[in-house]
């Protein structure tokens, strides 16, 4: 290698022709979030940091057991203790005993049985912190402890560990001849591990007694309007009663869903009649919310002497832990994306969801599709091995396009620009090569103090595609409403869709200043009093929030414009609105937007609702999805096959986006969901002995870092509009998340020869000689 390699130009990436305009203003433009500042200076507000006049602080006491009947629960000693101002258990719980957003099979405290490690059994409230934590740690529980089922395979012949069964939903899907099959048969065995969310900030809330008996809780909550309700079921009050606000959320990929942080809270500020505040310990947070699902995954695909995919036959089964939550929706997604973005004409695949007495699982970034992908996209390494092709051309030969039929029966309507984004990846240069040097000693794996020693270091590339779905699915309504107020040449839009992250308050913004040409535009902060606008998963409030308040904007902007257009005796379509000024397609009329408001408030509510989905029939056949996103992704890795330690080096990613609404935003995502997707394939694994969790915190749990991050090279950009979805934008963050692991994984494949069919990938899986 020439001594000027580490020296040369950069390869310009798609984004890097997106640079941010010195005044941006509307759709397609880097504007900045409006919190960008005070979350940089420390001054933004969290739910942590919320205070009332009178606070009480709560503790929760868990289970130490993963599976345990409970003989009896003696509250006496924590309520004897000076400062204790309330203790509750399931005997204190008014409403409802349980809660749940699909089934309501999880208790808010558990009274019989304990079905997992880390699950609630009281709550205190106390005039300080300590003394809460000392008097749930008080509270004298007798356990009978029961042998824990937590090999989800033993649990179709264990004794039920819910009065619902162990099984809580089994799909077989059968598409095409179960007769057919291939010339060339690979066969595999993947298992996925517990991918914790993280988030930076751990659940935290504040609940506050009302007058009338009811309840406000200030939670960062990403479903205000369904935690409002599932609380007041379990409070015995009306909803109405009941007042969810979102404080500062710091981030969320599905973390902030679990309502079992703000039921206690509730119940203990209604008990006291004062507020109470929780601030969860990274431990009761690694506890107390859901992660995603570990699964087992069995494949056989079947192709022709030329890698045409012939069948495909795929057995999956995912670990839902002790209850429901998002398994079911979770389960649909990996059956009905078993195959991948690749046409197959015969598909037979069988999905199950069971209850364990591990830790729950839920909603995680790209849930059920990136368990999948690691599968298939290992099955079509192992295909291109044995056929003697290359990755690239055997995936090439079988890619998806708008028009073909997924194995669910549907029609891809949508772009689905596959081929286009492999073929991307695979033309961009690959990087240059570590030179063997003690200067470039940090560019080996393990870093500037690792062990290793570069002659037995390896590189590796490796392909993988994704596909995610946009939205919910199987029937879920799907509906946001938005209102936009003008006044003083100032817009207000209210909108109870919660910016985990995602970006919707800016992409508010730049909607109202590209419809109605105003530059200053504030988001109303969100909170239950307001139409619902459901939650902030699957990109939703890109699509279908930011749908609602297009069409509000419009139909203020048809407000502000009809008085001049009847003026000048022409309709509304021939006025455009650009920086601030009205004019007309003659020229006859030009004029300020202030100037045409002269004083008077203008408004509008509006919804939008995308076209309606349908539920898998006992065949997994339907329509189900409203559409889908797909990303293809090379990565390039760095292996010490005598250590096992693996160094990422770079990732080309290549992805439809439908349209760019913020180019700056838009690589944040981007790069976050690779990251997201290198944790899961290399670190990310929350363990568990017997369904106790292993070291619940981030000395135990290894979330990548800055200097584990790869060099992360977004090489193009699909803009290929969804003619359904407004402004024709899909969802950036979750299929990297899904694509990424799977690249990894094929490129230590490709590094050490060796089958990697577990994630996270561990040392000893890269260690020796390449296997068969």
């Amino acid at each position: 290698m020439s001594s000027d390699a580490t020296t040369a130009t950069p390869t310009p990436t798609a984004l890097d022709t997106l640079e941010p305009e010195e005044a941006p203003h509307g759709i397609g433009t880097s504007l900045p979030s409006a919190d960008a500042r005070a979350k940089a200076e420390g001054t933004f507000p969290y739910a942590s940091d919320l205070w009332a006049e009178g606070l009480l602080w709560a503790a929760i006491l868990r289970s130490p057991h993963p599976h345990a009947r409970i003989v009896s629960i003696d509250t006496s000693a924590a309520a004897d203790m000076p400062g204790v101002r309330a203790v509750v258990t399931h005997a204190d719980v008014p409403g409802e005993a349980t809660y749940g957003r699909t089934v309501a099979d999880r208790p808010v405290f558990a009274s019989e049985l304990v079905r997992h490690h880390g699950e609630a059994i009281a709550a205190v409230a106390a005039d300080h912190p300590d003394t809460a934590r000392l008097a749930a740690a008080a509270i004298a529980v007798e356990y009978e402890v029961l042998e824990p089922v937590t090999d989800p395979e033993k649990a179709f012949a264990a004794e039920a560990l819910h009065p619902d069964g162990n099984l809580i939903r089994h799909i077989p899907l059968r598409f095409g001849d179960a007769e057919a099959a291939g010339e060339v048969v690979v066969e595999g065995l993947y298992r996925i591990g517990r991918q914790d969310p993280a988030p930076i900030g751990a659940e935290a809330g504040l609940a506050v007694p009302r007058p009338d008996g009811g309840v406000e809780l200030y939670t960062a909550s990403t479903d205000p309007h369904t935690d409002r309700d599932l609380a007041a079921a379990c409070f015995g009050l009306s909803p109405e009663q009941v007042k969810v606000v979102v404080t500062g959320v710091p981030g969320a990929t599905g973390d902030r869903e679990d309502p079992g942080f703000q039921i206690p809270l509730g119940l203990l500020a209604l008990r006291t009649g004062c507020p109470v505040k929780l601030t969860a310990t990274r431990e009761e947070s690694f506890l107390g919310h859901a992660h995603r699902h570990p699964t087992l995954l069995r494949y056989r695909h079947h192709a022709d002497a030329e890698g045409r995919l012939v069948k495909v036959e795929a057995q999956i089964l995912l670990d839902a832990g002790a209850y429901a939550d998002a398994s079911s929706e979770s389960l649909a997604a990996a059956v009905a994306f078993a195959c991948g973005p690749y046409i197959v004409p015969h598909a037979f695949i069988e999905g199950w969801a069971v209850r364990t007495n591990n830790p729950p699982s839920g909603h995680v970034r790209g849930e059920g599709a990136m368990q999948v992908c690691a599968a298939y996209e290992a099955q079509m390494d192992k295909l291109a091995a044995k056929l003697g092709m290359d990755p690239v051309d055997v995936r090439l030969r079988n890619v998806l396009a708008t028009g073909d039929i997924l194995p669910t029966g549907q029609t891809v309507t949508c772009p689905a620009p596959v081929a286009e984004l492999l073929a991307a990846v695979r033309d961009f240069p690959l990087p240059s090569l570590p030179m063997d040097t003690p200067e470039e000693d940090w560019l080996l794996p393990g870093g500037p103090e690792g062990a290793g020693e570069p002659g037995a270091v390896r590189r590796g590339v490796g392909y993988a595609i994704g596909m995610v779905h946009m939205l919910g699915a199987e029937g879920a309504d799907e509906v946001s409403t938005a209102t936009v107020k003008v006044q003083d040449g100032v817009a207000t839009v209210i909108c109870a869709a919660v910016d985990t992250g995602s970006g919707f308050s800016t992409l508010a913004r730049q909607i109202v200043q590209e419809t109605l040409g105003l530059e200053e535009v504030h988001i109303a902060s969100v909170d239950t009093d307001q139409p619902p606008a459901g939650p902030a998963t699957h990109g939703r409030h890109t699509w279908v929030s930011g749908g609602a308040v297009e069409r509000a904007a419009k139909m203020v902007r048809t407000q502000l414009l009809q008085p001049l257009a009847h003026k000048f005796g022409m309709s509304t379509e021939l006025l455009q609105i650009t920086d601030g000024k009205i004019t007309s397609y003659d020229g006859v009329l030009s004029t300020t937007v202030m100037e045409a408001m002269d004083g008077k408030e203008l408004w509008a509510t509006a919804q939008c609702r995308p076209h309606p989905t349908e539920p898998l029939d006992e065949s997994g056949q339907g329509d189900a999805f409203v559409g889908l996103a797909f990303c293809a992704i090379r990565a390039v890795v760095d292996v010490d096959i005598e250590l096992g330690s693996i160094r990422v080096v770079e990732m080309a990613v290549a992805q439809d986006v439908g349209r760019i609404l913020n180019p700056a935003q838009l690589s944040a995502r981007i790069e976050a969901g690779v990251t997201q997707g290198v944790g899961a394939a290399l670190t990310e694994n929350l363990r568990t002995t017997r369904g106790l969790l292993r070291h619940p915190d981030f000395t135990g749990y290894a979330l990548p870092t800055a200097l584990d991050a790869p060099d992360i090279r977004v090489v193009k950009l699909v803009e290929e509009r969804d003619v359904v979805a407004p402004f024709g934008a899909k969802p950036a963050s979750a299929v990297p998340v899904v694509t990424s692991p799977a690249a990894v994984a094929s490129a230590v494949r490709a590094a050490t020869g060796r089958p990697i069919n577990r994630l996270p990938i561990r040392p000893q899986a890269a260690v020796g000689a390449p296997t068969a």
